[in-house]
């Protein structure tokens, strides 16, 4: 058989395509603020990460421009040899004094952050613990470990005890969770996965690429939020989202963060965070801890938006966080939803099986400090008025 046979006979994104329903890819041709242009038209996003809409601050672009005047526009090399330079050294300091941990260390990727921390900790004899709602870029981590892979049930503490009672109380055991979760929108019970941690002999990494900016002491995430930071061993983050740049980093003890520096792969054979992303990140993380108005009004207008959508009857889930997931059934119907929003001037993300379990397709809402109250009403307004005609309430 022909290895892209597969590839040959892959046409269902065709069959959406010709239905005028695929939602993937789609081009735009603005910067992402509250509103982008697409095809043309204004369109009001609610589909982005950009939680604290630094994207579009003018502090963060003047930093990105300065940093690619000063170091051009990268790096040529990996950190490991040729590629490091002060301002990496800079943010590395100043994200270990974000996150109160000794030290931290910079990816170019935040999937990357993930692969190089638990490929590089969790070795042979070894076991990594994950919550079955956990990022792919975690799942993908243990596939490239040399340990053995455990799964317990989303946020279900009697899961993990179930878990961590079937292995040697002697062997090593991460457990990795996500802080927020990019689906449900909930935050990780990190209290109880401490306890279970000391009961059990293992070490805890927290992915916090959705928590940073949105919840903890001036937005500095999961472990801050629960006041529980010298009790987690590794805080993990991502530039993509709060930050409003690209890249990620780990942050941990520092003999942790050293051994990292030596054996993770995916920082040592890719190429260095570039200097323009990097400055913004600079940037980014300064106004996140003297303007926390921006998260005031982040909390804001994600309470006005998930108190609107319960009130006229959509399921949010458990969502706590701006991440409101909506949910809608079918993955057809979900498609539906999302062309309808789009041409009443929405943009949204939909979410299909098999990312979340048949029968449960759901739209995914994204709120952000820059959001405006009538901007939050129209959306209201418009996502009720499809969702009637949908039959989904």
């Amino acid at each position: 058989m022909d290895l892209f046979d597969k590839c040959k006979n892959f046409i269902t994104y065709k069959e959406i395509e010709q239905a005028g329903l695929y939602p993937y890819f789609q081009p735009i041709s603005s910067e992402q603020g509250t509103e982008v242009i697409i095809d043309g038209k204004k369109i009001l996003m609610l589909g982005s990460n950009s939680y604290l809409g630094l994207t579009v601050h003018p502090k963060v672009k003047q930093a990105a421009i300065d940093a690619i005047k000063k170091y051009g526009t990268g790096c040529a090399g990996s950190r490991f040899l040729n590629g490091t330079l002060d301002i990496h050294i800079e943010l590395e300091e100043k994200l270990a004094k974000f996150t109160k941990k000794e030290k931290a260390v910079l990816f170019s990727t935040g999937f990357q952050a993930n692969l190089g921390a638990i490929a590089g900790l969790v070795g042979k004899d070894d076991y990594v613990i994950i919550d079955k709602s956990d990022h792919a870029s975690i799942v993908d981590g243990t596939k490239l470990s040399f340990g053995e892979v455990k799964r317990f049930l989303h946020n279900d503490m009697q899961s993990l005890e179930k878990v961590l009672q079937s292995i040697d109380i002697d062997a090593g055991k991460l457990i990795v969770v996500d802080g927020v979760y990019s689906m449900d929108g909930d935050i990780a019970n990190l209290p109880e996965i401490i306890n279970l941690k000391k009961r059990y002999n293992a070490r805890v990494m927290v992915d916090d690429a959705h928590a940073f900016g949105v919840i903890g002491e001036n937005g500095s995430g999961t472990a801050s939020y629960f006041n529980l930071i010298e009790s987690t061993d590794i805080i993990m983050g991502t530039f993509s989202k709060s930050f409003a740049s690209l890249g990620g980093f780990i942050a941990a003890d520092a003999y942790v963060i050293d051994y990292l520096k030596h054996f993770a792969r995916s920082l040592i054979f890719s190429a260095s965070i570039t200097p323009a992303s990097c400055a913004a990140v600079l940037a980014s993380l300064e106004i996140m801890q003297n303007e926390p108005e921006l998260i005031e009004k982040l909390w804001a207008n994600t309470n006005r938006m998930r108190d609107g959508l319960k009130n006229v009857g959509f399921d949010t889930f458990q969502s706590c966080t701006p991440i409101i997931p909506v949910l809608v059934g079918d993955d057809m119907k979900v498609l539906q939803y999302r062309k309808m929003l789009f041409e009443e001037g929405i943009f949204i993300n939909p979410v299909v099986s098999p990312a979340v379990p048949k029968n449960k397709a759901l739209i995914r809402l994204s709120l952000m400090a820059t959001h405006t109250f009538e901007q939050i009403d129209f959306a209201l307004e418009k996502i009720t008025k499809v969702g009637k005609k949908l039959g989904v309430i």
